[in-house]
Protein backbone atom coordinates (compact mmCIF):
# COMPACT_ATOMS: atom_id res chain seq x y z
CA UNK A 1 0.00 0.00 0.00
CA UNK A 2 2.90 2.36 0.74
CA UNK A 3 4.32 1.85 -2.75
CA UNK A 4 0.95 2.76 -4.28
CA UNK A 5 0.84 6.04 -2.42
CA UNK A 6 4.42 6.79 -3.47
CA UNK A 7 3.51 6.32 -7.12
CA UNK A 8 0.23 8.25 -6.96
CA UNK A 9 1.76 11.26 -5.23
CA UNK A 10 4.73 11.57 -7.58
CA UNK A 11 2.66 11.07 -10.72
CA UNK A 12 0.48 13.93 -9.57
CA UNK A 13 3.56 16.16 -9.69
CA UNK A 14 4.21 15.78 -13.42
CA UNK A 15 7.03 13.26 -13.29
CA UNK A 16 8.30 12.69 -16.82
CA UNK A 17 8.95 8.97 -16.83
CA UNK A 18 9.64 6.71 -19.78
CA UNK A 19 13.15 5.34 -19.33
CA UNK A 20 14.08 2.28 -21.36
CA UNK A 21 15.78 -0.43 -19.31
CA UNK A 22 17.32 -3.72 -20.36
CA UNK A 23 15.67 -6.95 -19.19
CA UNK A 24 17.74 -8.89 -16.63
CA UNK A 25 17.08 -12.04 -18.71
CA UNK A 26 18.36 -10.58 -21.97
CA UNK A 27 21.48 -11.88 -23.72
CA UNK A 28 24.59 -10.42 -22.08
CA UNK A 29 26.13 -9.93 -25.52
CA UNK A 30 23.19 -7.83 -26.74
CA UNK A 31 23.81 -4.09 -26.82
CA UNK A 32 22.53 -2.34 -23.72
CA UNK A 33 19.92 0.37 -24.01
CA UNK A 34 21.49 3.80 -23.63
CA UNK A 35 20.98 5.57 -20.34
CA UNK A 36 18.22 8.12 -20.78
CA UNK A 37 19.36 11.68 -20.11
CA UNK A 38 17.49 13.78 -17.62
CA UNK A 39 14.11 15.12 -18.72
CA UNK A 40 12.68 18.52 -17.82
CA UNK A 41 9.52 20.57 -18.03
CA UNK A 42 9.31 24.36 -17.84
CA UNK A 43 5.94 26.09 -17.42
CA UNK A 44 4.55 29.58 -16.83
CA UNK A 45 0.95 30.47 -16.04
CA UNK A 46 -0.44 34.01 -15.96
CA UNK A 47 -3.96 34.57 -14.64
CA UNK A 48 -6.27 37.02 -12.95
CA UNK A 49 -7.44 35.90 -9.51
CA UNK A 50 -10.23 37.30 -7.38
CA UNK A 51 -11.13 36.48 -3.77
CA UNK A 52 -14.77 37.33 -3.12
CA UNK A 53 -16.51 37.51 0.28
CA UNK A 54 -19.62 35.37 0.80
CA UNK A 55 -20.85 37.50 3.70
CA UNK A 56 -21.75 41.16 4.06
CA UNK A 57 -19.01 43.55 5.14
CA UNK A 58 -16.20 41.68 3.42
CA UNK A 59 -13.83 43.22 0.89
CA UNK A 60 -13.10 41.75 -2.52
CA UNK A 61 -9.45 41.39 -3.54
CA UNK A 62 -8.01 41.02 -7.02
CA UNK A 63 -4.59 39.82 -8.15
CA UNK A 64 -2.46 39.10 -11.17
CA UNK A 65 -1.07 35.62 -10.49
CA UNK A 66 2.24 34.48 -11.96
CA UNK A 67 3.05 30.80 -11.46
CA UNK A 68 6.38 29.44 -12.78
CA UNK A 69 7.12 25.70 -12.61
CA UNK A 70 10.26 23.66 -13.22
CA UNK A 71 10.28 19.84 -13.19
CA UNK A 72 13.44 17.72 -13.37
CA UNK A 73 13.24 13.95 -13.79
CA UNK A 74 16.43 12.08 -13.06
CA UNK A 75 14.92 8.61 -13.39
CA UNK A 76 13.41 6.29 -10.79
CA UNK A 77 15.72 7.48 -7.99
CA UNK A 78 15.33 11.27 -8.25
CA UNK A 79 12.70 13.86 -9.18
CA UNK A 80 12.24 17.54 -8.39
CA UNK A 81 9.27 19.86 -8.92
CA UNK A 82 9.70 23.55 -8.03
CA UNK A 83 7.24 26.42 -8.33
CA UNK A 84 4.80 28.61 -6.45
CA UNK A 85 2.12 31.20 -7.29
CA UNK A 86 3.10 34.87 -6.84
CA UNK A 87 0.02 37.06 -6.42
CA UNK A 88 0.49 40.74 -7.27
CA UNK A 89 -2.35 42.92 -6.01
CA UNK A 90 -4.57 44.57 -8.62
CA UNK A 91 -7.30 45.97 -6.33
CA UNK A 92 -8.52 45.81 -2.73
CA UNK A 93 -6.42 45.35 0.38
CA UNK A 94 -2.89 46.65 0.92
CA UNK A 95 0.57 45.62 -0.19
CA UNK A 96 1.90 44.63 -3.60
CA UNK A 97 2.12 40.89 -2.81
CA UNK A 98 -0.58 39.00 -0.88
CA UNK A 99 0.87 38.93 2.64
CA UNK A 100 -0.98 35.78 3.81
CA UNK A 101 0.87 33.68 1.20
CA UNK A 102 4.33 34.35 2.70
CA UNK A 103 3.86 35.49 6.31
CA UNK A 104 5.26 32.40 8.05
CA UNK A 105 8.25 30.09 7.67
CA UNK A 106 5.92 27.22 6.73
CA UNK A 107 4.63 29.17 3.71
CA UNK A 108 8.06 28.97 2.08
CA UNK A 109 7.60 25.23 1.86
CA UNK A 110 5.20 25.74 -1.05
CA UNK A 111 8.18 26.38 -3.35
CA UNK A 112 8.97 22.64 -3.24
CA UNK A 113 6.03 20.91 -4.89
CA UNK A 114 7.77 17.59 -5.02
CA UNK A 115 11.16 16.11 -4.16
CA UNK A 116 11.67 12.37 -4.60
CA UNK A 117 14.75 10.53 -3.35
CA UNK A 118 14.73 6.78 -3.89
CA UNK A 119 12.30 4.50 -5.70
CA UNK A 120 9.56 1.99 -4.91
CA UNK A 121 12.15 -0.81 -4.89
CA UNK A 122 14.65 0.94 -2.61
CA UNK A 123 14.83 -0.08 1.08
CA UNK A 124 14.53 3.62 2.03
CA UNK A 125 12.73 6.40 0.18
CA UNK A 126 11.87 10.04 0.94
CA UNK A 127 9.29 12.35 -0.58
CA UNK A 128 8.53 16.04 0.13
CA UNK A 129 5.80 18.34 -1.18
CA UNK A 130 2.11 19.13 -0.92
CA UNK A 131 -0.02 16.38 0.64
CA UNK A 132 -3.30 15.96 -1.22
CA UNK A 133 -5.69 13.18 -0.20
CA UNK A 134 -2.87 11.50 1.76
CA UNK A 135 -3.54 8.33 3.79
CA UNK A 136 -1.15 6.69 6.25
CA UNK A 137 -0.98 2.98 5.29
CA UNK A 138 -4.05 1.38 6.97
CA UNK A 139 -5.61 4.88 6.95
CA UNK A 140 -7.57 4.50 10.19
CA UNK A 141 -6.00 7.65 11.65
CA UNK A 142 -4.95 9.71 8.61
CA UNK A 143 -7.29 9.30 5.64
CA UNK A 144 -7.63 11.54 2.56
CA UNK A 145 -5.86 14.33 4.45
CA UNK A 146 -4.82 17.58 2.74
CA UNK A 147 -2.32 19.97 4.31
CA UNK A 148 -3.46 22.80 1.99
CA UNK A 149 -7.20 23.06 2.83
CA UNK A 150 -6.44 26.25 4.81
CA UNK A 151 -6.00 28.81 1.97
CA UNK A 152 -3.58 30.93 4.06
CA UNK A 153 -1.27 28.05 5.04
CA UNK A 154 1.03 26.50 2.41
CA UNK A 155 3.37 23.96 4.03
CA UNK A 156 5.46 21.27 2.42
CA UNK A 157 4.85 17.88 3.98
CA UNK A 158 6.87 14.73 3.60
CA UNK A 159 7.03 11.04 4.26
CA UNK A 160 9.68 8.37 4.58
CA UNK A 161 9.26 4.69 3.71
CA UNK A 162 11.60 1.96 4.92
CA UNK A 163 11.71 -1.83 4.61
CA UNK A 164 13.79 -4.07 6.85
CA UNK A 165 13.10 -7.79 6.53
CA UNK A 166 9.49 -8.42 7.58
CA UNK A 167 8.96 -4.82 8.80
CA UNK A 168 7.58 -2.05 6.58
CA UNK A 169 7.37 1.48 8.03
CA UNK A 170 6.03 4.79 6.83
CA UNK A 171 6.52 8.04 8.79
CA UNK A 172 5.15 11.43 7.77
CA UNK A 173 5.01 15.10 8.73
CA UNK A 174 2.44 17.59 7.46
CA UNK A 175 4.86 20.53 7.74
CA UNK A 176 8.63 20.03 7.45
CA UNK A 177 9.25 23.62 8.61
CA UNK A 178 6.84 23.72 11.56
CA UNK A 179 5.74 21.70 14.60
CA UNK A 180 2.49 20.28 13.32
CA UNK A 181 1.01 16.92 12.44
CA UNK A 182 3.38 13.95 12.49
CA UNK A 183 3.02 10.22 12.84
CA UNK A 184 4.14 6.78 11.75
CA UNK A 185 2.86 3.29 11.10
CA UNK A 186 4.85 0.05 11.27
CA UNK A 187 3.48 -3.09 9.60
CA UNK A 188 4.88 -6.53 10.42
CA UNK A 189 4.62 -9.38 7.89
CA UNK A 190 3.54 -12.26 10.15
CA UNK A 191 4.09 -14.97 7.52
CA UNK A 192 7.66 -13.78 7.07
CA UNK A 193 8.28 -13.88 10.83
CA UNK A 194 6.80 -17.35 11.34
CA UNK A 195 7.80 -19.20 8.15
CA UNK A 196 10.52 -17.19 6.44
CA UNK A 197 10.48 -15.16 3.25
CA UNK A 198 7.02 -15.69 1.61
CA UNK A 199 6.35 -15.89 -2.13
CA UNK A 200 3.72 -13.16 -1.75
CA UNK A 201 4.83 -10.65 0.91
CA UNK A 202 2.30 -8.69 2.94
CA UNK A 203 -0.53 -11.24 2.92
CA UNK A 204 -0.86 -11.33 6.73
CA UNK A 205 0.17 -8.19 8.59
CA UNK A 206 -0.13 -6.64 12.02
CA UNK A 207 0.35 -2.88 12.16
CA UNK A 208 0.55 -0.15 14.80
CA UNK A 209 0.18 3.57 14.09
CA UNK A 210 0.34 6.74 16.18
CA UNK A 211 -0.22 10.37 15.18
CA UNK A 212 0.29 13.58 17.17
CA UNK A 213 -0.57 17.18 16.31
CA UNK A 214 1.64 19.72 18.09
CA UNK A 215 -0.66 22.56 17.00
CA UNK A 216 2.16 25.16 16.79
CA UNK A 217 2.20 26.08 13.08
CA UNK A 218 -0.42 27.25 10.62
CA UNK A 219 -2.26 28.93 13.52
CA UNK A 220 -2.20 27.64 17.08
CA UNK A 221 -4.73 25.00 18.07
CA UNK A 222 -5.12 22.26 20.67
CA UNK A 223 -2.70 19.32 20.49
CA UNK A 224 -4.11 15.81 20.16
CA UNK A 225 -2.73 12.25 20.00
CA UNK A 226 -4.34 9.10 18.54
CA UNK A 227 -3.13 5.49 18.18
CA UNK A 228 -4.46 2.45 16.32
CA UNK A 229 -3.75 -1.29 15.99
CA UNK A 230 -4.66 -3.08 12.73
CA UNK A 231 -4.65 -6.60 11.34
CA UNK A 232 -5.00 -7.44 7.64
CA UNK A 233 -5.32 -10.78 5.84
CA UNK A 234 -5.41 -11.24 2.07
CA UNK A 235 -8.22 -13.73 1.41
CA UNK A 236 -8.23 -13.93 -2.40
CA UNK A 237 -5.33 -13.53 -4.82
CA UNK A 238 -5.78 -13.72 -8.59
CA UNK A 239 -3.73 -12.19 -11.41
CA UNK A 240 -4.66 -8.52 -11.32
CA UNK A 241 -7.14 -8.97 -8.46
CA UNK A 242 -6.97 -9.13 -4.65
CA UNK A 243 -9.45 -9.18 -1.74
CA UNK A 244 -8.41 -8.51 1.84
CA UNK A 245 -10.11 -8.53 5.24
CA UNK A 246 -9.24 -6.13 8.05
CA UNK A 247 -9.97 -5.38 11.70
CA UNK A 248 -8.64 -2.80 14.13
CA UNK A 249 -8.93 -0.98 17.44
CA UNK A 250 -7.79 2.51 18.42
CA UNK A 251 -7.98 5.16 21.09
CA UNK A 252 -6.75 8.50 22.45
CA UNK A 253 -3.89 7.94 24.93
CA UNK A 254 -4.64 9.66 28.23
CA UNK A 255 -8.36 9.94 27.44
CA UNK A 256 -10.22 7.23 29.33
CA UNK A 257 -13.16 5.71 27.48
CA UNK A 258 -12.15 7.18 24.11
CA UNK A 259 -11.86 4.21 21.76
CA UNK A 260 -13.08 2.82 18.46
CA UNK A 261 -13.20 -0.49 16.60
CA UNK A 262 -13.47 -1.34 12.91
CA UNK A 263 -13.99 -4.38 10.69
CA UNK A 264 -14.15 -4.39 6.91
CA UNK A 265 -13.01 -5.66 3.55
CA UNK A 266 -11.30 -4.25 0.49
CA UNK A 267 -10.68 -5.21 -3.13
CA UNK A 268 -7.98 -4.13 -5.62
CA UNK A 269 -8.14 -4.75 -9.37
CA UNK A 270 -5.48 -3.82 -11.92
CA UNK A 271 -5.68 -4.28 -15.69
CA UNK A 272 -3.87 -2.55 -18.57
CA UNK A 273 -6.63 0.09 -18.70
CA UNK A 274 -8.12 0.09 -15.18
CA UNK A 275 -6.90 0.61 -11.62
CA UNK A 276 -9.71 0.05 -9.10
CA UNK A 277 -9.62 0.05 -5.30
CA UNK A 278 -12.67 -0.41 -3.10
CA UNK A 279 -13.10 -0.51 0.67
CA UNK A 280 -16.12 -0.97 2.94
CA UNK A 281 -15.94 -0.74 6.73
CA UNK A 282 -18.25 -0.88 9.75
CA UNK A 283 -17.01 1.27 12.63
CA UNK A 284 -17.74 1.83 16.31
CA UNK A 285 -16.89 5.16 18.01
CA UNK A 286 -16.90 5.80 21.76
CA UNK A 287 -15.88 8.68 24.03
CA UNK A 288 -14.97 11.15 21.28
CA UNK A 289 -12.63 8.89 19.26
CA UNK A 290 -13.30 8.30 15.58
CA UNK A 291 -11.48 6.66 12.69
CA UNK A 292 -10.26 9.06 10.01
CA UNK A 293 -9.86 11.82 12.61
CA UNK A 294 -7.17 13.51 10.51
CA UNK A 295 -9.20 13.76 7.30
CA UNK A 296 -9.85 16.14 4.39
CA UNK A 297 -11.46 18.75 6.65
CA UNK A 298 -8.91 18.61 9.47
CA UNK A 299 -6.93 21.79 8.69
CA UNK A 300 -10.18 23.75 9.11
CA UNK A 301 -11.80 21.60 11.81
CA UNK A 302 -8.80 22.06 14.12
CA UNK A 303 -10.02 25.67 14.48
CA UNK A 304 -13.78 25.06 14.22
CA UNK A 305 -15.38 21.67 13.71
CA UNK A 306 -18.51 21.24 11.62
CA UNK A 307 -21.54 21.10 13.92
CA UNK A 308 -23.61 23.34 16.18
CA UNK A 309 -21.02 23.75 18.99
CA UNK A 310 -18.67 26.05 17.07
CA UNK A 311 -15.56 24.74 18.91
CA UNK A 312 -12.28 23.18 17.70
CA UNK A 313 -12.34 19.49 16.77
CA UNK A 314 -10.25 18.54 19.84
CA UNK A 315 -13.02 19.95 22.08
CA UNK A 316 -16.08 18.97 20.05
CA UNK A 317 -18.51 16.39 21.44
CA UNK A 318 -18.62 13.44 19.05
CA UNK A 319 -21.62 11.20 19.87
CA UNK A 320 -21.13 7.52 20.61
CA UNK A 321 -22.43 5.28 17.86
CA UNK A 322 -21.64 3.27 14.75
CA UNK A 323 -20.98 4.19 11.14
CA UNK A 324 -20.53 2.67 7.70
CA UNK A 325 -17.64 3.91 5.57
CA UNK A 326 -17.06 3.33 1.87
CA UNK A 327 -14.22 4.44 -0.40
CA UNK A 328 -13.55 4.06 -4.12
CA UNK A 329 -10.46 4.96 -6.17
CA UNK A 330 -10.82 4.54 -9.94
CA UNK A 331 -8.36 5.28 -12.73
CA UNK A 332 -9.34 4.41 -16.30
CA UNK A 333 -7.87 5.07 -19.71
CA UNK A 334 -9.20 3.83 -23.05
CA UNK A 335 -5.69 3.26 -24.44
CA UNK A 336 -3.58 2.12 -21.50
CA UNK A 337 -3.68 3.04 -17.84
CA UNK A 338 -0.45 4.58 -16.58
CA UNK A 339 1.54 7.78 -16.45
CA UNK A 340 -0.34 11.06 -16.45
CA UNK A 341 -2.75 10.41 -19.32
CA UNK A 342 -6.01 9.09 -17.88
CA UNK A 343 -9.42 9.60 -19.39
CA UNK A 344 -11.02 9.29 -15.95
CA UNK A 345 -9.82 9.56 -12.37
CA UNK A 346 -12.34 9.26 -9.54
CA UNK A 347 -11.76 9.35 -5.80
CA UNK A 348 -14.71 9.20 -3.39
CA UNK A 349 -15.06 8.58 0.35
CA UNK A 350 -18.33 8.64 2.31
CA UNK A 351 -19.35 7.85 5.89
CA UNK A 352 -22.88 7.55 7.33
CA UNK A 353 -23.32 7.66 11.13
CA UNK A 354 -26.07 5.98 13.12
CA UNK A 355 -27.07 9.28 14.75
CA UNK A 356 -27.90 11.06 11.49
CA UNK A 357 -24.65 12.60 10.24
CA UNK A 358 -23.21 12.08 6.76
CA UNK A 359 -19.74 13.07 5.45
CA UNK A 360 -18.55 12.88 1.85
CA UNK A 361 -15.35 13.90 0.06
CA UNK A 362 -14.77 13.39 -3.64
CA UNK A 363 -12.96 14.51 -6.75
CA UNK A 364 -13.20 13.54 -10.40
CA UNK A 365 -11.09 14.55 -13.41
CA UNK A 366 -11.68 13.79 -17.09
CA UNK A 367 -9.79 14.18 -20.36
CA UNK A 368 -11.95 14.96 -23.38
CA UNK A 369 -11.61 15.82 -27.08
CA UNK A 370 -8.40 13.90 -27.83
CA UNK A 371 -7.03 14.85 -24.39
CA UNK A 372 -7.03 18.56 -25.24
CA UNK A 373 -9.57 19.40 -22.54
CA UNK A 374 -9.03 18.57 -18.85
CA UNK A 375 -11.92 19.11 -16.44
CA UNK A 376 -11.69 18.50 -12.69
CA UNK A 377 -14.29 18.85 -9.96
CA UNK A 378 -13.98 18.33 -6.22
CA UNK A 379 -16.39 18.68 -3.33
CA UNK A 380 -16.54 18.25 0.45
CA UNK A 381 -19.55 17.94 2.71
CA UNK A 382 -19.02 17.49 6.47
CA UNK A 383 -21.74 17.13 9.11
CA UNK A 384 -24.55 16.88 6.59
CA UNK A 385 -27.91 16.14 8.18
CA UNK A 386 -26.95 18.12 11.31
CA UNK A 387 -26.90 21.86 12.18
CA UNK A 388 -23.65 23.59 11.23
CA UNK A 389 -22.86 21.39 8.21
CA UNK A 390 -19.89 22.48 6.08
CA UNK A 391 -19.71 22.49 2.27
CA UNK A 392 -16.81 23.31 -0.06
CA UNK A 393 -16.38 22.83 -3.80
CA UNK A 394 -14.23 23.81 -6.78
CA UNK A 395 -14.02 23.27 -10.54
CA UNK A 396 -11.08 23.65 -12.96
CA UNK A 397 -10.79 23.42 -16.75
CA UNK A 398 -7.76 23.52 -19.08
CA UNK A 399 -8.00 23.64 -22.88
CA UNK A 400 -4.82 23.06 -24.90
CA UNK A 401 -4.38 25.05 -28.11
CA UNK A 402 -1.51 25.90 -30.50
CA UNK A 403 -0.25 22.32 -30.89
CA UNK A 404 -0.52 21.71 -27.16
CA UNK A 405 2.16 24.19 -26.06
CA UNK A 406 -0.35 26.86 -25.02
CA UNK A 407 -3.45 26.35 -22.92
CA UNK A 408 -6.30 28.41 -21.50
CA UNK A 409 -7.52 27.76 -17.98
CA UNK A 410 -10.35 28.74 -15.67
CA UNK A 411 -11.09 27.78 -12.09
CA UNK A 412 -13.44 28.78 -9.30
CA UNK A 413 -14.88 27.58 -6.02
CA UNK A 414 -15.52 28.26 -2.34
CA UNK A 415 -13.08 28.71 0.55
CA UNK A 416 -13.00 29.10 4.33
CA UNK A 417 -10.37 31.42 5.84
CA UNK A 418 -9.45 30.78 9.53
CA UNK A 419 -9.47 33.99 11.58
CA UNK A 420 -7.47 34.83 14.72
CA UNK A 421 -10.50 34.30 16.98
CA UNK A 422 -11.05 30.73 15.78
CA UNK A 423 -13.89 31.51 13.38
CA UNK A 424 -13.94 30.60 9.68
CA UNK A 425 -14.64 33.42 7.22
CA UNK A 426 -16.48 32.21 4.11
CA UNK A 427 -15.20 33.28 0.71
CA UNK A 428 -15.02 32.33 -2.95
CA UNK A 429 -12.39 32.53 -5.66
CA UNK A 430 -12.39 32.78 -9.46
CA UNK A 431 -9.49 32.79 -11.91
CA UNK A 432 -8.93 32.83 -15.69
CA UNK A 433 -5.64 32.86 -17.55
CA UNK A 434 -3.16 31.33 -19.98
CA UNK A 435 -0.27 28.94 -19.61
CA UNK A 436 2.61 27.72 -21.74
CA UNK A 437 4.96 24.78 -21.18
CA UNK A 438 7.86 23.04 -22.87
CA UNK A 439 9.14 19.52 -22.18
CA UNK A 440 12.63 18.33 -23.10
Amino acid sequence: MGNRWWAVLWLGLLSLRGAATASPDSDASAPKAPIRPWASLARLEVATLAFLPRSSGGEAEGFVQLEPTLVLDGGPEFGLNLGAPVRLRAWGGTGLVRREDWDSLSDWGQVVRGLKLGSNDAPVGVWFGALESYSLLSAHLVRRYSNRSNPDYHPAGGFLTATLGPLYTQAFVSDVLGARLMGAEAALDLEHVLFGQPREPGRYTLAFSAVHDWGKAGGRASSVTLAHLDGTAVAVVRPGFEVHLLAGWGGRPGEGGAWGAVVGAGADALTPTLDLRLRLEVRRQQGGFRQGYFGPDYELARFKAAGPEGVPLAEALFPDGTSAYGEAEVGWDAVRYGGLSKHLKLSLGAEAFSWGRFDVDGRVSMQLFARNLDVALKGLGVGMGQPGARYLGAVEARWRIAAGKLYAMATGGTLLFPEGDGTLRPGAFASVGLGVDDAR
